[in-house]
C-alpha cells in the first residue's frame, strides 16, 4: 500500500511539476502526505480487525496486486522497528509515525504539519519519548531512507516506466506511436484513452480524422471503420454514407478537469477497501491518474471504475449524430495546465492537418489553474487578466494555422471554486469513514501546510481568500470572453460559454441528487463522473446553440451500423 500510493503520488508530482502545477512543497510535501494517508488507513484497519498498527499495515500490503506486495513487505521490515517503538510508548499517531520514519519533517521557519490531533507534548516530544537516544532514531531513519531512496528503482518493472514517463511528460504525446502521426494503438500512456485509435501504426498518412484517401476503397485511411466499395453502385462506402453531411472531430485543450482526474475512493477508505480495490492501479498510473475515456468531451465508454454512473460526452453525441465521426477525438487535457503552459507547449500536441483533415469542434477549457496553486502566497501566483488575454489570443492565432476551414472553437470560463468549500465543509473525507472524524477542511489545512494543495485559494477555511480567488477567476473569465468577441479567424469561429458548475449542481439537487455528488470525493477539488456526465449534455446543447445546423444527423447511420457493426471499436 505504501509503495503503491507513493508511486501514484511520485508519478503525479512528476506530471504536475512539469506543467507548473506544483512548483514547491515543504515539510516532506507529497511524500509526507502519502505516508500519513497510509498510516491512517493502517491504524483504522488495526481497529477494525482488533490488531496492531503494524499488522494493519501488513494487511494493506496483502490487498495490493502481486507486483507490489514484495516491495511493500520489504518496506515493512525496515519500518516495523520504528513503529513498534512508538506504539510501545503509546505515543502513536499517523503524524508521529511519519515524522519518526523521516517522510515528514518541519523545516525552519515553517509550522509543524499534522492531519490528526497532536499528542499532548507535540510530535517532536512524542518522538523524543520513544527515542530518548537521538543516535538510535537516526540509525533507524537511515535504514528507512536507504530503502525508499527511489520509488521507481524499488518497484519491479517500474523503473523503465518512470524513465519513459520523464522523457515524454513535456510532449504530452502518445508514448507508443511508431509512425509519429500522434495516434497510438495502445490504450494507456497517452494512447487511445486520450486519442482515437490509429488503424495503422506503420503509415503516418493513416489516422483518425483525415479525409479518406481515394474514398477508402481499399483501406480504411481515417480509422472510422468504413471502407470498401458498394457492388451495386460502384461507389465507395465513404462516398455513399459520409458525403451528405459534414464530418467533425472533437478536441479539448484543457487541464486535469478536462482529462477527468480521478483517484478511486476505495484506495482511501478503510471501510471500502477490498482485494479488488487496486486491480486498476497499473492503468490509472499509466493514464497519469486521469480517465479521459470517461470525460465530458471525449469519453467513449462506460466503466465500473466510477460505478454506478455512466459516460456521456460531446464525442459520443457527435458519433451518434454521424457515425462517420467514429474515433475522431483528442483529449489534450494535462494535469496542472493553465494559460501559460497551454500557450507554451500543450497546444502544439494537437494533431490536425488544415489541408487533408476534417474540421474540428474545439473546446478550450482551463477552469482553475490560472488562480490555483499550493503556495503560501497563492495570490502572487495567480494569472493577471492582461496575461490571460495575451495567452489566449496567441493560442487562437496558433489554432488558425492548424484547423481546417469550417472548424468551431468554444472557450469556457473558469469555475467558481467556492462551491468546493461550501459543499464539503461539513462532510467527512473518505479517510475519516471509519471513525467519522476527519472533515474536508481538516484535509485542506493539512495539504496547505505541506504546500501541496491543488488550490490554496479555494481549498481553505479563509473565506476572504476564497472570495478573492473567485473574483480573480471571474475577471479571467471576462478576459477570455472579451477575446472571443474581438478575435477574427480565417478558418473558424469562436464563442464563449460559462463553466457554470453551480447551475449544474442546483439542477442536479432539484432532480433529487446530492450536491456533493459533483465533486471528486478523494481530492475534494475536481469535477466527478456525475459532473462530467452532466457537462457533456450542457456542452453539446451550447455547441448546437452557438453553431446551429453545424452537426446534422447522418441519414445513413443505420446502413453504416448494418454493414460495419461497431466499426472496429476502440
Amino acid at each position: 500500500m505504501m509503495w503503491l500510493l507513493l508511486c501514484v503520488w511520485t508519478v503525479a508530482t512528476l506530471i504536475l511539476s512539469n506543467t507548473g502545477y506544483v512548483r514547491c512543497d515543504t515539510n516532506g510535501g507529497h511524500t509526507c502526505m502519502a505516508c500519513t494517508i497510509i498510516l491512517s488507513l493502517a491504524e483504522q484497519n488495526a481497529e477494525i480487525h482488533n490488531e496492531t498498527v503494524v499488522h494493519g499495515l501488513e494487511r494493506l500490503c496483502n490487498v495490493l496486486p502481486v507486483l507490489y506486495r514484495e516491495p511493500c513487505q520489504g518496506f515493512l521490515s525496515v519500518a516495523t522497528p520504528v513503529l513498534q517503538r512508538i506504539l510501545f510508548e503509546d505515543v502513536f499517531t499517523p503524524d508521529v509515525g511519519c515524522h519518526a520514519l523521516g517522510f515528514c519533517y518541519t523545516e525552519a521557519g515553517t509550522a509543524e504539519c499534522n492531519l490528526h490531533p497532536r499528542p499532548r507534548h507535540g510530535i517532536r516530544g512524542a518522538i523524543k519519548r520513544a527515542y530518548p537516544d537521538p543516535m538510535t532514531w537516526n540509525i533507524h531513519q537511515q535504514k528507512v531512507a536507504n530503502f525508499q531512496s527511489g520509488v521507481c528503482d524499488l518497484l519491479p518493472g517500474l523503473k523503465g516506466f518512470c524513465q519513459l514517463i520523464e522523457q515524454k511528460l513535456e510532449t504530452h504525446l502518445p508514448v507508443v506511436d511508431v509512425d509519429g502521426d500522434r495516434f497510438s494503438t495502445i490504450q494507456t500512456l497517452r494512447g487511445t484513452n486520450f486519442r482515437g485509435r490509429d488503424c495503422s501504426d506503420a503509415r503516418d498518412d493513416i489516422y483518425p480524422g483525415r479525409r479518406p484517401i481515394d474514398g477508402d476503397r481499399i483501406q480504411d485511411s481515417n480509422c472510422n471503420g468504413i471502407y470498401g466499395t458498394d457492388k451495386i453502385s460502384g461507389k465507395s462506402y465513404e462516398e455513399l454514407f459520409c458525403s451528405d453531411v459534414p464530418n467533425y472531430g472533437v478536441v479539448v485543450l484543457g487541464d486535469s478537469a478536462a482529462a477527468h482526474f480521478h483517484l478511486p475512493k476505495e484506495w482511501f477508505s478503510a471501510v471500502g477497501m477490498t482485494l479488488s480495490s487496486f486491480e486498476a492501479a497499473p492503468m490509472i498510473i499509466a493514464n497519469e491518474i486521469d480517465l479521459p475515456q470517461l470525460s465530458a468531451v471525449t469519453g467513449y465508454k462506460n466503466s465500473s471504475l466510477v460505478r454506478p454512473w455512466w459516460t456521456d460526452s460531446v464525442y459520443l453525441r457527435l458519433r451518434e449524430t454521424n457515425r462517420c465521426n467514429h474515433r475522431d477525438y483528442q483529449n489534450i487535457g494535462v494535469n496542472g495546465a493553465e494559460s501559460a503552459s497551454m500557450n507554451n507547449t500543450i497546444q502544439y500536441t494537437m494533431a490536425r492537418n488544415r489541408t487533408t483533415d476534417n474540421p474540428l469542434l474545439v473546446f478550450y477549457s482551463l477552469i482553475g489553474n490560472d488562480v490555483c496553486n499550493g503556495h503560501v502566497d497563492t495570490i502572487h501566483g495567480m494569472t493577471l487578466p492582461e496575461d490571460m488575454k495575451r495567452r489566449f489570443t496567441s493560442t487562437l492565432e496558433y489554432l488558425d494555422t492548424k484547423l481546417p476551414k469550417g472548424s468551431h472553437v468554444v472557450a469556457t470560463g473558469l469555475a467558481d471554486g467556492r462551491i468546493l468549500y461550501n459543499t464539503l465543509k461539513d462532510k467527512i473525507h473518505p479517510l475519516g469513514d471509519w471513525r467519522q472524524d476527519l472533515t474536508y477542511p481538516e484535509v485542506y489545512s493539512f495539504l496547505n501546510c505541506l504546500q501541496v494543495s491543488p488550490c490554496a485559494g479555494w481549498m481553505t477555511t479563509n473565506g476572504t481568500l476564497r472570495n478573492f480567488t473567485s473574483e480573480r477567476a471571474a475577471n479571467l473569465s471576462l478576459a477570455v470572453k472579451q477575446v472571443t468577441k474581438s478575435f477574427r479567424a480565417k478558418n473558424f469561429d469562436v464563442h464563449y460559454i460559462d463553466y457554470d458548475i453551480k447551475k449544474i449542481q442546483n439542477q442536479w439537487v432539484a432532480d433529487g441528487g446530492k450536491a456533493s455528488d459533483l465533486i471528486e470525493p478523494v481530492d475534494g477539488f475536481h469535477p466527478s463522473q456525475v459532473s462530467n456526465f452532466l457537462f457533456a449534455s450542457y456542452f453539446w446543447k451550447e455547441a448546437n446553440r452557438l453553431f446551429p445546423g453545424a452537426f446534422p444527423r447522418n441519414p445513413h447511420n443505420a446502413d453504416i451500423e448494418r454493414i460495419f457493426g461497431d466499426q472496429g471499436g476502440y
